[in-house]
C-alpha cells in the first residue's frame, strides 16, 4: 500500500469542496462547448490547465482509436462452461437479482474501446436477458466520459451508477466511489464464484488502490512489450536484446546496415506530449532513477537522471527524425509501415501491427520482454507510490459512483462484467485486448487464438511476465499528471529537439515536478 511522504501534509494551497466543485464543473462546461466548436482550442486548453485537467489533454485529443465501429464476432461463438448462460449457479444468480431489483435501469458511461464494445456486446445478449435488469451504457471518446464523470461529481448527482476510470484519475476523484470492500462482505449480491483474488494482484495494488484504500475493480490494461522485425534480426544474425545496453547496440547496427536499408528503432517524442514523458520515465527506471525519492523531493537531476538523457541522445542516432512529431498512435502506424525494427510499445498494437489490412511488416514480428534495467531503484527508496520497471503500465478501472441510487445491483453488473468468463470473452471479441485476471491467460479459448503470432492473444504469456515483474508505475498524486505532461514533457521536448542540454533539463524538471500543492480538485 503508498505511504505518502509527510510534505504532502503540509500545503500552499488547499482546496475547498465547492472550489473543488465548480472548478470540475467549469472543466465539463468548457468541454461542451470545445465540442460544439463554440470555444477555441487554445481557449479550452489554457481552461482545462487552469481547472487542474491538464493532464488529460494529450489522451482528449485522439491518441487512442475509437471501437465503436468495430465488428465483433457473434458472443454466443465464444460461450463456455462458466458463461451465465450455461452455468447453472449463475444463471440462477442473476435470475433472483433481477427479481431483487425490478424495474432498475443502471447508467454506465466508458470510453469507447474493443474491450468495452466487446463487453457491452456480452451484456445485450446475457446480461439483460438474464437478469432482466436494464442498462444504459454509454460508449463515448474519453473526453466525454471525464466531462460527465467531472460534473456528476462536482454536483453530487446519480447520472451514472458506473464510471470508466483511467488510472490517471484515480488520486483526483477516489472520495467519490463506493469502496468495493464494503460490497464484498454482503453474501447476497455476491456473484458465483467470483473469485477477487484471480485478478492480478499487481493490477489490485498498484493500479485500483489508493492511500491504502481499493476504489475500484481493474477493468483493462496496457503494458509494454518489445517487439522486433523478426526476418532482419534473422538476415544479420544479431539476438534478441535482453538489457539497455544490448537494445542500444542493436539499433545501432541495424540503422548502420546499408542493405537492410530500416531505422533501429522508433519513439514517440512529441514534444509536450504524455507519450514522451511514458518513453523517457520507462528509460530512467531502466537506468536506477525515479521521479521522487522516499522523502518526497524530486530525484530528476541525479546521476540516473542524466544518464538515462545522455542514452536518450544516442538512441536519436538510430530513429526516424520525425519521432519529435509522434505519439503512441504514429509510432505504432510507421512500425507497421517497416520504418524501424524494434518497437517498445502496448501489446494492443500487435493486433495492428501483424494485421495485413492495416499493416506492411504482418507475420514478420515477434514479441519479447522489453531489456532488463541497468540497476533498478527499490520501491521503498521511490515517493508517492512510484513502482519503478522497465514496462510502463497503463489501463482503467470500473468503480461505482458513491452518488448512485442503485449501488447494489450496479455492483452485481461490475462482478458480472469483470468474471473471468466475460473478461476472457473480451479478451477475445476485442482483438486481444486487456486481460486483467491470472484464469484469462490460461483459458483455452484465450490459448487457442495465440499459437502464431499473427493471433490476437499471441503476446499475452510475455504480456504476463511483464506485468509480474517488470510493471512500472507513475507516482500517485492527484497533481502528477499534470506535472508530466505541463512540465516534464514540455522540458523534454526542448530536449529532444536540441533546444536544452541535457543538464538544463535536468534542472527544469527537477524544479517542475516540486509538489506544491496537497490537494487538487
Amino acid at each position: 500500500m503508498d505511504n505518502l511522504p509527510a510534505q504532502r501534509s503540509s500545503p500552499d494551497v488547499i482546496l475547498s469542496m465547492d472550489e473543488t466543485a465548480q472548478r470540475r464543473e467549469a472543466f465539463a462546461r468548457s468541454l461542451i462547448r470545445w465540442r460544439q466548436r463554440r470555444l477555441s482550442r487554445r481557449d479550452f486548453v489554457r481552461g482545462a490547465i487552469l481547472a487542474g485537467f491538464g493532464c488529460c489533454l494529450p489522451s482528449l485529443f485522439g491518441c487512442r482509436r475509437s471501437a465503436s465501429q468495430t465488428r465483433l464476432p457473434d458472443p454466443g461463438d465464444t460461450t463456455g462452461p462458466d458463461s451465465a448462460i450455461h452455468r447453472a449457479d449463475r444463471r440462477r444468480f442473476l435470475e433472483a437479482m433481477g427479481r431483487r431489483f425490478k424495474g432498475t435501469t443502471l447508467r454506465i458511461v466508458s470510453e469507447d474501446t474493443p474491450s468495452s464494445v466487446a463487453t457491452r456486446k456480452i451484456m445485450l445478449e446475457e446480461f439483460i436477458p438474464l437478469s432482466g435488469i436494464d442498462v444504459e451504457w454509454e460508449l463515448l471518446p474519453l473526453d466525454r466520459v471525464l466531462a460527465k464523470l467531472s460534473s456528476a461529481t462536482a454536483r453530487r448527482v446519480s447520472t451514472h451508477d458506473v464510471f470508466y476510470v483511467d488510472q490517471q484519475w484515480v488520486a483526483r476523484f477516489a472520495d467519490d466511489f463506493v469502496e468495493p470492500d464494503s460490497l464484498f462482505t454482503n453474501e447476497e449480491i455476491a456473484f458465483p464464484d467470483y473469485r477477487f483474488d484471480d485478478i492480478l494482484p499487481e493490477l489490485v495494488n498498484h493500479v485500483a488502490t489508493y492511500q491504502g484504500r481499493l476504489v475500484g475493480i481493474p477493468y483493462d490494461t496496457t503494458i509494454e512489450i518489445l517487439m522486433y522485425r523478426r526476418d532482419i534480426l534473422e538476415a544479420l544474425s544479431l539476438p534478441v536484446p535482453r538489457t539497455r545496453q544490448e537494445y542500444l547496440e542493436t539499433a545501432r547496427l541495424i540503422a548502420a546496415d546499408p542493405l537492410i536499408k530500416t531505422y533501429g528503432t522508433t519513439g514517440m517524442w512529441k514534444a509536450g506530449h504524455l507519450a514522451l514523458y511514458i518513453e523517457f520515465v520507462s528509460l530512467l527506471w531502466g537506468h536506477g532513477g525515479s521521479v521522487y525519492r522516499s522523502n518526497g523531493e524530486p530525484a530528476l537531476n541525479d546521476e540516473a537522471a542524466l544518464a538515462c538523457l545522455h542514452y536518450m541522445r544516442e538512441l536519436s542516432e538510430t530513429m526516424p527524425p520525425a519521432v519529435t512529431t509522434w505519439d503512441w498512435t504514429s509510432e505504432a502506424r510507421s512500425f507497421a509501415m517497416g520504418e524501424s525494427a524494434l518497437l517498445i510499445q502496448p501489446g494492443e498494437y500487435l493486433s495492428m501491427i501483424n494485421n495485413p489490412r492495416q499493416s506492411q511488416v504482418a507475420g514478420l514480428v515477434d514479441v519479447a520482454p522489453c531489456p532488463a534495467a541497468i540497476r533498478l531503484r527499490p520501491p521503498e527508496a521511490c515517493g508517492y507510490g512510484e513502482r519503478p520497471g522497465v514496462s510502463h503500465q497503463g489501463g482503467s478501472l470500473l468503480c461505482l459512483s458513491r452518488y448512485s441510487r442503485n449501488v447494489e445491483a450496479a455492483w452485481v453488473f461490475i462482478q458480472w462484467a469483470t468474471s473471468e468468463d466475460v473478461t476472457s470473452r473480451a479478451c477475445i471479441l476485442g482483438g486481444g485486448s486487456s486481460p486483467i485476471r491470472t484464469s484469462n491467460y490460461s483459458d483455452p479459448r484465450v490459448l487457442a487464438l495465440g499459437t502464431t503470432p499473427t493471433g490476437p492473444t499471441y503476446h499475452f504469456p510475455v504480456a504476463l511476465e511483464e506485468i509480474r515483474h517488470s510493471m512500472g508505475c507513475d507516482p500517485k498524486l492527484p497533481e502528477f499528471p499534470d506535472i508530466a505532461v505541463n512540465g516534464l514533457a514540455v522540458e523534454l521536448g526542448r530536449f529532444t529537439t536540441g533546444q536544452q542540454s541535457a543538464m538544463a533539463t535536468a534542472e527544469a524538471m527537477q524544479r517542475a515536478a516540486r509538489v506544491r500543492r496537497s490537494s487538487f480538485p
